[in-house]
């Protein structure tokens, strides 16, 4: 008995290792922004063909980082029963018969696009304004720039995403998803904890804020 259970951990050790390998070779592939073009025909129907949707409750896909868009695929693809993976109805049969390389080639074709700047509401703008710049010190909300730049730029390397121009009402529903704990793929729990700690009034400020913002 003693020795199967010993073999059994052994493999699940392997197993897991294997997973962790494939997936540290998956984010260090080469996208084909050509190849990923031709396959997101597909995506289009969503994420316009530039990557630059028209409804606001899809995100625009253009111009944001590779290397963010390459984890929320994978993300999808292992699911949300998988720590640090992510769920969606529409995404989760898309992202289905993907392959590492796929995803990596779709990854640099969007990461090609150019995004378009959205249109803020002037009257959210102020709080907004004040959130993503300061953040909140009574309550502990940290300031959005301190990631996500004072343009909305991101970080790459970090894989935080871009943010400027993209839809507020999108950007809203991530946000109370990380306060709900319904997505749950930030590293360290980064977003959540900040997400906690947001009211209504402020996500939807720092939304329309983010929206109106250039990426330069």
């Amino acid at each position: 008995m003693k020795k199967t259970l010993i073999m059994v951990l052994a493999g699940l050790a392997v197993s897991a290792s294997t997973t962790v390998l494939a997936n540290s070779a998956a984010t260090e592939l080469k996208g084909d922004p050509a190849k990923g073009k031709s396959l997101s025909a597909t995506c289009a129907a969503c994420h316009g063909a530039d990557g630059n949707s028209t409804n606001p409750e899809w995100p625009k896909l253009a111009g944001q980082h590779e290397s963010y868009l390459l984890k929320q695929l994978q993300n999808f693809k292992a699911g949300q029963d998988v720590e640090g993976g992510r769920y969606n109805a529409s995404m989760a049969p898309m992202v289905a018969g993907l392959s590492n390389q796929d995803m990596a080639d779709l990854a640099a074709y969007y990461s090609s696009q150019t995004a378009k700047q959205g249109e803020a509401d002037q009257t959210m703008v102020e709080l907004g304004r004040q959130i993503y710049k300061g953040g909140n010190n009574a309550s502990g909300v940290a300031a959005c720039a301190a990631c996500h730049g004072p343009n909305g730029s991101g970080n790459p390397a970090s894989k935080f995403p871009a943010l400027a121009g993209q839809h507020a009402k999108y950007t809203a529903i991530q946000l109370e998803a990380f306060s709900k704990y319904q997505r749950a793929n930030d590293a360290g729990q980064m977003m959540r904890n900040i997400a906690d700690k947001m009211t209504d009034a402020e996500m939807a400020a720092v939304s329309e804020y983010i929206s109106g913002l250039q990426n330069q």
